[in-house]
């Protein structure tokens, strides 16, 4: 009489023999958990970050005082008229972050990447350009009609730095695409994945019924399988 042994098999092999596509799939189970939530995060963190940055790039940036005649006239400065580039890629970012559920494989990369630069150059922007100087300067310029005229009394405000965290949140937006973009969904779930529509079903023809005669009929083709 043979030995029967009572330790189960290993079920690593059998789970992945039974279902080979699942064990090749790195994307399946927790990996498709992961992509969806991080879908969700990183929507909420690009379009929370281009709000921010857009919201508080038109907010005043910086103070001071210009002398004309004998007075002084105070003067501010946005942050559009510091620098309009931190709006300027909150844009790009948000464009971004819509086309990244548009492409797929490279593409999505490229722009996931142009995401995460969106914010980084959003944020790189607005500190470089905190001080605000310069666009008083040119105000005061402006108003006092003397090109050497300068800015005194200059004062900052916190906006800038918001600006800057706006950039922030789209530049994690960003990493987090490039992270698990290719988990995530795209647009268009009726096309194959090589981008071709997917091929439609002929039904088959009993010739021993004649309903399936009368609407192979109604389709136009011919039951008979003739020229």
């Amino acid at each position: 009489m043979g030995c029967v042994s009572a330790v189960p098999p290993p079920r690593d092999t059998d789970d992945a023999a039974a279902d080979p596509e699942a064990a090749a799939d790195p994307e399946s189970g927790d990996g498709r958990g992961g992509g969806r939530r991080s879908v969700a995060v990183a929507l909420l963190l690009g379009t929370l970050g281009a709000t921010v940055v857009l919201l508080a790039s038109g907010r005043v940036w910086a103070r001071g005082v210009a002398a004309i005649g004998g007075g002084s006239l105070p003067l501010t400065a946005d942050g559009r008229e510091v620098t309009g580039l931190p709006a300027a890629l909150a844009i790009v970012g948000l464009a971004a972050l819509v086309a990244v559920f548009a492409v797929r494989g490279r593409s999505r990369l490229l722009v996931s990447a142009l995401l995460a630069l969106s914010g980084l150059g959003a944020g790189a922007a607005a500190l470089a350009n905190a001080d605000g100087r310069h666009a008083l300067d040119a105000a005061a310029a402006r108003t006092t009609a003397d090109t050497a005229a300068h800015v005194a009394g200059l004062t900052h405000t916190a906006w800038p730095y918001v600006t800057a965290a706006g950039g922030a949140l789209i530049l994690l937006a960003g990493l987090l695409a490039l992270r698990f973009g290719s988990a995530w969904p795209a647009m268009g779930g009726r096309y194959e994945r090589d981008g071709s529509p997917r091929p439609r079903k002929t039904p088959v023809v009993d010739p021993d019924r004649p309903e399936d005669l009368w609407k192979a009929l109604d389709r136009g083709e011919d039951p008979t399988g003739q020229a």
